[in-house]
């Protein structure tokens, strides 16, 4: 099966034909592109989907990602931006092995195309020329023949005529033989172009049109061959990624069966578990002993007698309250449903115990005192985490520094040690403070968590808050107070809670007389006192010492009579006076 034996005479059919090869070509090279830009926008809609979805940084939203549901959906957005990743590398794959190698076949098959073509254009004109000439040659030879014949008339003629002249008759026989060898002379070309002409067609239609026919023919069967291959490598580039799609796919169910309802259940506790504990039985109100007041056959004053006990008995029934709840001032106003009470009581939140953050205008206090137990130690203990981190990262500062300096006394030439001094004194005035911060908080926590019954002195003075203790007589006295007719007024329990806080809030902060000096000291290095409790001080300033360092890590000076205030027993050369420490 060969085109140039079958199709000899379908020169122009096959060129149409090979032209639609290419385009055909050309269209699945369009195709597959189009294919690479749609994977392309796929994966970057998925990447876009999977950042639209993923928590934000630093916010409530990122919090609420702890529990195991939302960490599985965390994996299930990472997991599809590996999935995206893998369609980019399938648009990768068919560009560098599809598009690019067929873009360049295209533009050989075009060439080899047009020098196929070519020749055989080449060999129709040459047999073209080769007929010009053999119809040019035959018509030459007819045109001889018929002179020659008409010359023969001609001579012929003239000899039987006998009123012509010998001299004519000859000239017409000399003419006759000439148009005679004029005519055997184009017979004799016209025979040697027709042979030649006949040696030409056959080698054009035996030789030169099956060859190119055939390279034409070789031509379209590699089109052929070499975009079933690209088929093929279509399909292999999207093969190769399905085991990766697959265990992106696995991640995901992994991720699905990592879910553990009973760990999320357990983190809402842990979020939202107060540390209070629930309000107990509400005791009755019997408001029917008044009624009980009959006048009997004794007096008046026996009758009085007798409803004094009953006023008192009532008066301790109302000993104990039900928690933030405000009662009626008039015992004739209706009362609320159980169930509004129980809604305010869950929705209150718990009193603050701090007249510094009140001052401060609700601010949120830095013990976070204004939280409940439970979340209060959660926070409490996530700050301590947080300092010894930072204490952590400024002792490695530290240590690389004290490297840099041995490195520096060793081989002065590298660098000036007392360059050093600076930053070091800088570092451990850092880790001081954050020591003392630690201090401040670990204190807090210990009393949060039972510890310490108390806030002691000590912490106290480290952490600059003096926290007022509300004495528990105030809600006792406030529960206690009744009006004349046995019912609560809520202005007299207001007016005492406040009076009573008020006196503790002035006897905590009463001008207390100055504390004598127990000595002097002299600044080491400069101190910034910005946490309240303490004082700044200058390197090299004489200051009067008070109070000697009891274990904490601080002393307390003063300048003059108006400022005192702590600083780091470590800033500070103390001299004590010898009959202070005696006394």
């Amino acid at each position: 099966m060969s085109w140039g034996t079958e199709l000899w005479d379908q020169f122009d059919n096959l060129e149409k034909h090979t032209q639609w090869g290419i385009d055909i070509l050309e269209k699945y090279i369009k195709f597959v592109k189009e294919r690479t830009e749609i994977e392309l926008s796929y994966a970057k809609q998925l990447r876009n989907l999977s950042k639209k979805y993923q928590p934000k940084k630093n916010s409530k939203e990122e919090e609420e990602y702890k529990y195991t549901s939302c960490k599985a959906f965390i994996s299930n957005l990472n997991e599809m931006n590996d999935y995206a990743g893998q369609h980019e590398v399938i648009s990768e794959n068919m560009a560098s092995q599809i598009i690019v190698d067929l873009a360049r076949y295209v533009q050989e098959l075009k060439q080899e195309r047009k020098s196929n073509f070519h020749d055989g254009r080449k060999a129709q004109q040459h047999i073209e020329t080769c007929w010009k000439q053999l119809e040019s040659s035959k018509r030459r030879f007819e045109r001889d023949c018929k002179e020659a014949d008409r010359a023969q008339q001609y001579f012929e003629k003239m000899d039987a005529d006998i009123n012509v002249t010998k001299a004519d008759v000859e000239k017409a026989r000399q003419q006759a033989q000439i148009r005679h060898q004029m005519a055997e002379d184009s017979k004799a070309d016209y025979s040697s172009i027709l042979q030649k002409f006949n040696h030409e067609q056959h080698e054009y239609y035996h030789t030169h049109i099956p060859n190119i026919f055939q390279k034409i023919q070789e031509m379209e069967e590699r089109r052929i061959v070499r975009m079933g291959e690209s088929m093929k490598t279509y399909a292999e580039v999207d093969r190769q990624v399905i085991p990766i799609i697959g265990k992106c796919l696995d991640g995901i169910v992994k991720a699905a069966e990592s879910i553990d309802q009973k760990n999320d259940s357990q983190l809402v506790i842990e979020a939202y578990k107060s540390g209070f504990e629930p309000p107990g039985d509400i005791e009755f109100e019997d408001y029917t002993q008044p009624m009980k007041r009959t006048v009997s056959d004794n007096s008046l004053s026996n009758s009085r007698g007798e409803g004094k006990p009953d006023l008192k008995f009532g008066g301790k029934s109302k000993g104990k309250l039900w928690p933030f709840i405000k009662k009626n001032k008039s015992p004739k106003q209706q009362k609320e449903p159980l169930s509004h009470r129980f809604n305010e009581f869950m929705t209150s939140k718990p009193k603050i115990h701090c007249f510094r953050s009140l001052k401060r205008g609700g601010a949120t206090p830095e013990d976070f005192s204004n939280l409940p137990p439970e979340q209060r130690r959660k926070k409490l203990q996530q700050k301590v985490d947080e300092l010894n981190k930072e204490i952590q990262k400024e002792m490695d500062q530290r240590d690389a520094i004290t490297k840099m300096k041995d490195v520096y006394l060793k081989n002065p030439q590298m660098g000036d040690p007392a360059s050093l001094d600076h930053k070091l004194a800088e570092v451990s005035q850092n880790i001081e403070k954050l020591r003392v911060e630690t201090q401040k908080f670990e204190a807090w926590l210990a009393e949060v968590e039972g510890r310490l019954p108390a806030r002691s002195e000590q912490a106290r003075r480290q952490s600059g808050l003096y926290d007022s203790q509300n004495p528990p007589t105030v809600n006792n006295c406030a529960q206690d107070r009744e009006s004349p007719d046995g019912s609560y007024t809520e202005e007299q329990s207001q007016e005492s809670e406040m009076k009573v806080l008020a006196t503790d809030f002035d006897d905590e902060f009463d001008d207390e007389e100055p504390l004598p000096a127990i000595g002097t000291c002299k600044a080491l290095y400069t101190f910034e006192g910005q946490n309240e409790g303490t004082i700044s001080v200058v390197e090299g300033e004489t200051l009067y010492v008070i109070e000697e360092d009891k274990g904490d890590g601080w002393t307390r000076i003063r300048r003059n009579e108006d400022e005192e205030g702590y600083v780091p027993t470590s800033y500070v050369e103390v001299c004590l006076d010898k009959n202070a420490k005696d006394s």
